[in-house]
């Protein structure tokens, strides 16, 4: 017994008559009689008893007339479930984003986010390298990626985001001496407070603590302990009281999204949307000419 099979059995059952099952189905009524012979000869039993032109329901058609309604209502229950899904009623859209990129932009993306869909729970999963949210996004586990560019992009497609200038973030005690901007090659010199677990933005030798979280690396560096890079907007507005120096060269991180070239979902497909009403400032792609010496994460 199939869906319609389901629907022929119980419009019958509830008009007890053919012809007004018919009607209310809006189907010709010689069909629907052959679909319930068709039925009945399927299940091996007989579902109605015809008595001229009266038609009165067997035990064994009550019996699956009753089977027929629980399908019926299971099936109504799923297509709500799907309805709400789709119109973003409910739902989880879940994202890799490296680790790097939590505090800036995703704070902002995901504030969006909620407002417009306040039901729909975000998930972020956390990724050390690009590669990795690369893989979450590859084989399924995040419907979308977060992450700093290039990225292997293996199956995947990707978008230009923006750009992040890398800073120099310290106590003022410890710029008195430095110039301003602060010369890559002295990074060397200067103590440094780095994030276990996280790539270095750029390469990092003298370092002074090493920190398993990133809100102690920012309180180290405002007390003193040493100097960190960050992302300028995470700097200036983390980090109160800090000598904040750009580096020369400058150092600058390209961000976007990957994702599979398949159809998004839903929810993916929204926060993709929204992200164009932010109108968050795309960059040339061009190859940076060799004396360019930006870095990426």
């Amino acid at each position: 017994m199939d869906i319609r099979d389901a629907e022929y059995l119980v419009a019958v059952a509830d008009h007890g008559s053919v012809t007004k099952a018919a009607r209310a189905l809006f189907i010709a009524q010689p069909s629907l009689s052959q679909a319930i012979r068709t039925l009945e000869r399927d299940l091996g039993v007989e579902l109605f008893e015809r008595t001229g032109r009266e038609l009165r329901i067997t035990a064994a058609g009550v019996s699956f007339a009753e089977a027929a309604r629980r399908v019926l209502a299971d099936v109504e229950r799923a297509r709500a479930v799907v309805d709400d899904v789709t119109e973003l009623r409910s739902g989880t859209l879940t994202i890799s984003v490296l680790n790097s990129l939590a505090a800036e932009p995703l704070p902002l993306l995901a504030g969006e986010f909620h407002r417009r869909f306040p039901q729909v729970v975000l998930s972020a999963v956390s990724a050390d390298v690009p590669d990795g949210v690369g893989r979450a996004v590859r084989s399924g586990e995040c419907d979308i990626g977060l992450t700093a560019l290039p990225v292997d992009e293996q199956g995947l497609e990707s978008r230009v985001l923006g750009e992040q200038e890398i800073v120099l973030a310290l106590h003022a005690d410890l710029a008195i001496e430095l110039p301003d901007p602060v010369p890559v090659d002295l990074l060397g010199d200067i103590p440094m407070i780095v994030e276990i677990g996280l790539r270095p933005l750029l390469s990092v030798n003298n370092i002074a603590v090493e920190c398993a979280h990133r809100q102690a690396v920012w309180a180290l560096v405002v007390q003193g302990a040493g100097a960190t890079l960050l992302p300028r907007g995470v700097a200036e507005r983390e980090l109160p009281g800090v000598v904040v120096r750009s580096l020369v060269p400058p150092v600058v991180r390209e961000i976007g999204i990957v994702r599979r070239p398949d159809p998004l979902p839903p929810a993916a497909a929204a926060f993709v949307a929204v992200l164009d009403d932010l109108q968050v400032v795309s960059v040339s792609r061009n190859a940076r000419p060799a004396c360019d010496n930006r870095a990426s994460s």
